[in-house]
C-alpha cells in the first residue's frame, strides 16, 4: 500500500510510523526545512499511552509519573483548593517536553519512510497529492492529511470551516531549572487561568491564559507578571524561574464547527486537520494518538478492505473525538469567565461537585483501547 502522509507534527508521525510497522509504503511529507517539534509541555494521559503501545511507540515516553506525588486539582488566586483529583485518575498522566517526544517519535520511523521536508502541499486529487514547486505524488493508496488546524487535505475530504479564535491567548514555558512542588493543577480567575504541571526531571510546565481581543498583540514574561501578580505561591517563583526567551504565547483557535466526515474516498484525517480543540482536557495530542492507533489498526485487520477500514474509522474516532472537543470549548469559556457573580457561581458550582465525580469524568475521557487487529 502505497501512502501519502503530509504534516509531520505528532500526528503525522505517529501515523507514518504505524503504517509503515504494518508494511506500507509512506512518504511523510513536511512543509517546514526540517522535522522538529515546537512548544513547551505536553501532557499525556492513559489513553495516549495506550495509543503508543499500540504503534509499538511507547517507549518514545519515558516510564516516571508525570504529577505524583503532587496534590493536584483547581484553586482560587488565594490558593484556595475548588477541587482536587484522586491520585488515581491521574497516575498515568507522564508530563513531557513536546520536543523532546518529537525527536524521539522521528528516530522510531523505520527505512519504509521516505521523509520530504520543505515540501508545501497545494492540493489533493484523484490519489494524488500535487506540491508547490509543481511535482506531484501520484498512484496514493491513501492519502492522510496531518497537517493541521489550516489543513491543505481537509478540503480535498469536507467543506472546511475554517479556524475560530476562543477569545483568549495562551503564554507556555518550561522552568530553566528544577523547583519543588506541594502542588499542581490549574488556578481560575477572572478571565485569568494559571497551569502548574511538574516534569519527571524537576522542571516545570506552565501555562497562562487570558482573555484578549483577537486583533491585539499580546506581551511576553512581563505581561505575563502583571496580570497575575498577587497569586497564590508558587507562580512568582516559577516565573522567576523562567527565561523570558522561553515563553510562547499563541492564540487559542479550534475548528469553526464540526466536520461531517473524517474520510472522503482514500482521503483520511488525522490529528488537528480532522478535530483541532481547544488544550483545556490536554487531549490534542492523546486524541492524535488515537487516531494514528485506530487507523492503523483497521487497515491491518486480515481480509479487511481500505475502504471498509476508512468507514469504521470515520464512525468511531467522528463521535469520540468532536465530544471530547465540545467539552474542551465548554471548560475554557467556563475557565475565562471575567465577571465577578459569574466567577463567583463558577467556584461554588465547582465546590459543591464531590472530587469523585471529576475524577470519574476524568476516567472516563482515558477510557480508550485501540481496536483489535
Amino acid at each position: 500500500m502505497k501512502v501519502a502522509v503530509v504534516g509531520a507534527g505528532i500526528a503525522g508521525l505517529c501515523t507514518a510510523a504505524g503504517l509503515s510497522s504494518a508494511g506500507a509504503e509512506v512518504t511523510l511529507l513536511e512543509r517546514s526545512p526540517e522535522v522538529r517539534g515546537g512548544g513547551s509541555g505536553l501532557s499525556l494521559f492513559g489513553n495516549g499511552l495506550r495509543a503508543l503501545e499500540s504503534l509499538g511507540l511507547r517507549s518514545v515516553v519515558p516510564d516516571a509519573p508525570g504529577v505524583s506525588p503532587t496534590t493536584n486539582g483547581t484553586r482560587r488566586p488565594d490558593g484556595r483548593w475548588l477541587t482536587r483529583f484522586d491520585p488515581s485518575a491521574i497516575e498515568d498522566l507522564r508530563v513531557v517536553r513536546r520536543s523532546d517526544l518529537h525527536e524521539a517519535l522521528l528516530g522510531r520511523l523505520g527505512s519504509g519512510v521516505d521523509i520530504r521536508t520543505g515540501t508545501g502541499v497545494r492540493e489533493v486529487h484523484d490519489g494524488s497529492v500535487r506540491l508547490e514547486d509543481g511535482t506531484s505524488i501520484d498512484g496514493c493508496d491513501l492519502i492522510v492529511g496531518a497537517d493541521g488546524l489550516r489543513s491543505r487535505v481537509r478540503p480535498a475530504v469536507v467543506d472546511d470551516p475554517g479556524a475560530v479564535y476562543g477569545g483568549y491567548v495562551a503564554w507556555r514555558a518550561i522552568t530553566s531549572r528544577p523547583l519543588d512542588l506541594d502542588a499542581a493543577g490549574e488556578t481560575l480567575g477572572r478571565g485569568r487561568r494559571f497551569g502548574i504541571a511538574p516534569l519527571p526531571d524537576g522542571h516545570v510546565y506552565w501555562f497562562a491564559s487570558v482573555n484578549y481581543d483577537e486583533d491585539a498583540n499580546p506581551g511576553g514574561i512581563a505581561e505575563v507578571r502583571q496580570r497575575f501578580s498577587g497569586w497564590h505561591a508558587p507562580i512568582e517563583e516559577i516565573l522567576d524561574a523562567t527565561g523570558p526567551a522561553d515563553v510562547g504565547v499563541l492564540p487559542i483557535e479550534e475548528l469553526a464547527r464540526p466536520l461531517s466526515a473524517f474520510v472522503r474516498g482514500r482521503c483520511v484525517l488525522v490529528g488537528d486537520a480532522a478535530h483541532a480543540m481547544t488544550p483545556n482536557l490536554g487531549q490534542g495530542a492523546n486524541q492524535a494518538m488515537e487516531d494514528a492507533a485506530t487507523l492503523t489498526a483497521l487497515l491491518g485487520r486480515t481480509g479487511a478492505s481500505i475502504d471498509d477500514a476508512l468507514r469504521a474509522y470515520d464512525r468511531l474516532r467522528r463521535r469520540r473525538t468532536q465530544r471530547i472537543a465540545r467539552q474542551a470549548s465548554a471548560i475554557g469559556r467556563v475557565g475565562q469567565w471575567r465577571s465577578a457573580s459569574a466567577v463567583a457561581l463558577r467556584d461554588l458550582a465547582m465546590r459543591a461537585v464531590p472530587d469523585a465525580a471529576l475524577s470519574a469524568q476524568l476516567r472516563r475521557i482515558q477510557d480508550w483501547q485501540p481496536p483489535m487487529r
